[in-house]
C-alpha cells in the first residue's frame, strides 16, 4: 500500500518528464502544466510575446501517461481566455475556436489563433475531456500571457502623434513663405528708380533757374 502510494504522487514528475524528454525544444521556451493523467505543454508564437491588436498562434501539447500525444480529434477541448488574475464566475474576454495543427514534432494538436485586445496580462484556460473512445480523466490546464502594446495601439495613441501648436500656426499665418504669390496686384517701384526718373526734371528746373538769372543781369547791365 505504501507503495502505490508513493506511485500516485510521482505520477505528475514521472508525466512532465516523459513530456520534456519527447520535446527537441529548450524547457524555458514553454510552460508544462498537469492536471490528472495528461500533460499539457503550452506555445505562444511568436516567441511567448503575443502583442495587443496582433495575431498570435496558442497550440497545447496534450500528453496521456506513458507518452502518448492526445489529438483534438480524441478530445472535447475549450479554450477560453480571461483578464488575469482569474476570478472564479467571470466571463472570459475571449473564446478562441481550436482546431487540430501541426506543430514542431506534434501532429493534430489543438491549437487557436488569439487576437488579445489590449496589453496586459491574461489567463488562458484550456479545459478537456475524452471523445471518440479516448481513455483519461477529464482535465483543466491554465496558462498566463503577458501581452504588450502592439503596433497598431502605439499608431493610434494620442501622446505618440505630433500636432501643429497655436503659436506655430499663427507664425505660419503671420509670415507666409517666400514662395508663396501675394494677393496684392501693386507694383513696389525700387528707390533708386524714383530717383532717376526725377533727374531729369530737376534739372530743366536748375536750367532755367540759371536762364532766368542770367537775363535779369545783362538787362541790369544795359539800363546803366
Amino acid at each position: 500500500m505504501f507503495f502505490l502510494t508513493k506511485i500516485s504522487k510521482l505520477t505528475p514528475v514521472l508525466l512532465t518528464t516523459s513530456l520534456l524528454l519527447r520535446a527537441e525544444v529548450p524547457v524555458t521556451a514553454h510552460k508544462v502544466e498537469v492536471s490528472g493523467d495528461i500533460a499539457g505543454l503550452w506555445h505562444i508564437e511568436p516567441n511567448h510575446s503575443p502583442k495587443s491588436g496582433e495575431p498570435a498562434q496558442v497550440w497545447i501539447a496534450l500528453t496521456q501517461e506513458g507518452g502518448a500525444i492526445v489529438p483534438l480529434k480524441q478530445c472535447d477541448c475549450k479554450l477560453t481566455v480571461y483578464s488575469a488574475p482569474y476570478t472564479e464566475g467571470e466571463s472570459p474576454v475571449l473564446e478562441p475556436a481550436l482546431e487540430a495543427i501541426s506543430a514542431e514534432q506534434y501532429q493534430g494538436i489543438p491549437g487557436a489563433e488569439v487576437v488579445f485586445p489590449e496589453a496586459g496580462e491574461y489567463e488562458l484556460r484550456l479545459n478537456g475531456a475524452p471523445q471518440s473512445g479516448a481513455d483519461f480523466q477529464p482535465f483543466e490546464l491554465s496558462y498566463t500571457a503577458i501581452v504588450g502594446r502592439g503596433t497598431a495601439a502605439l499608431s493610434a495613441d494620442p501622446s505618440t502623434q505630433t500636432t501643429d501648436t497655436p503659436a506655430e500656426e499663427t507664425q505660419t499665418a503671420n509670415n507666409p513663405s517666400p514662395e508663396e504669390p501675394t494677393s496684392d496686384n501693386s507694383q513696389t517701384i525700387p528707390a533708386n528708380q524714383t530717383h532717376s526718373s526725377r533727374l531729369p526734371l530737376i534739372t530743366l528746373v536748375v536750367a532755367l533757374i540759371l536762364g532766368g538769372l542770367g537775363l535779369i543781369v545783362r538787362q541790369s547791365k544795359m539800363f546803366r
